[in-house]
């Protein structure tokens, strides 16, 4: 689950300062929905505030304490109420039900086992209401970008950000693949010009390539409706960097 690199949620927003068109397709898709909103992995609240901020009424499960308190804060500072609750997403029962759930960001791709994927879809189809829907991201894996995590340090520019005390902060990325087990076993590495390495975590994340997604939705109860390319809705085509997908039960209401 790559705990460690959920530790400090305030290094985890530098780092990933949020994309506001995918922020403006959750909360279209909580519009269109209507009712009540739950995201799984809910993080530091990026989405989920936003929507409630919208007047859904909104929970936000989360597994990282340190993630949790800051979504907390966050919700606070805005004057936006959510229920935040602490939790697992493969194993969770919150005795009630919602319109729409939201796995965003990649969040579900921190489930490595099919059990787990099983799982955690056969939660959401518990939670679903009737007429209920399941929206969630995660990226179209590029072989290329596979081939390519050989084990070797690289910098990724594009990550660097600006720490308020330590300035600009550089992150260098190791990366091998588990071809038998889909999982990208990355080790991220951050540093300033002063300090090197001054924090270095573990990533693992798992690849669902296009074909079996259905199938591993319906051993949990669920069945893809519509499949998208990017945040606008475009078709789902093979040169898409994500896979944006609108899922329901199988047998509604």
């Amino acid at each position: 689950m790559s705990d460690q690199f959920y530790s400090d949620a305030q290094l985890y927003d530098r780092l990933f300062p949020g994309d506001e068109r995918a922020v403006a397709f959750y909360r279209a898709e909580a519009d269109r929905q209507g009712g009540s909103v739950l995201e799984l992995g809910s993080g530091t609240g990026r989405k989920l505030i936003p929507i409630a901020s919208d007047g859904h009424e909104c929970t936000g499960l989360e597994l990282s304490p340190s993630m949790l308190a800051e979504a907390r804060r966050k919700a606070t500072e805005r004057g936006v109420e959510v229920a935040w609750v602490q939790g697992d997403m493969r194993d969770f029962d919150l005795g009630r039900t919602f319109d729409l759930v939201l796995i965003a960001a990649n969040s579900l791709l921190h489930l490595h086992a099919a059990e787990d994927l099983e799982s955690c879809f056969r939660a959401v189809s518990r939670h679903l209401a009737p007429g209920g829907r399941l929206v969630f991201d995660v990226f179209n894996p590029s072989v290329r970008m596979l081939a390519q995590a050989d084990g070797e340090r690289r910098r990724r520019d594009a990550l660097t950000f600006v720490d308020p005390e330590r300035g600009e902060v550089h992150v260098d990325v190791a990366e091998t693949y588990d071809a038998e087990a889909q999982v990208t076993r990355g080790t991220w590495f951050f540093s300033t010009d002063a300090e090197a390495d001054l924090v270095v975590v573990p990533l693992e994340i798992r690849s669902i390539f296009p074909q079996e997604l259905p199938l591993l939705l319906s051993l949990g109860g669920l069945r893809l409706v519509e499949r998208f390319g990017d945040w606008s809705r475009a078709p789902f085509t093979s040169e898409a960097q994500v896979q944006v997908c609108v899922c329901a039960a199988e047998r509604e209401g």
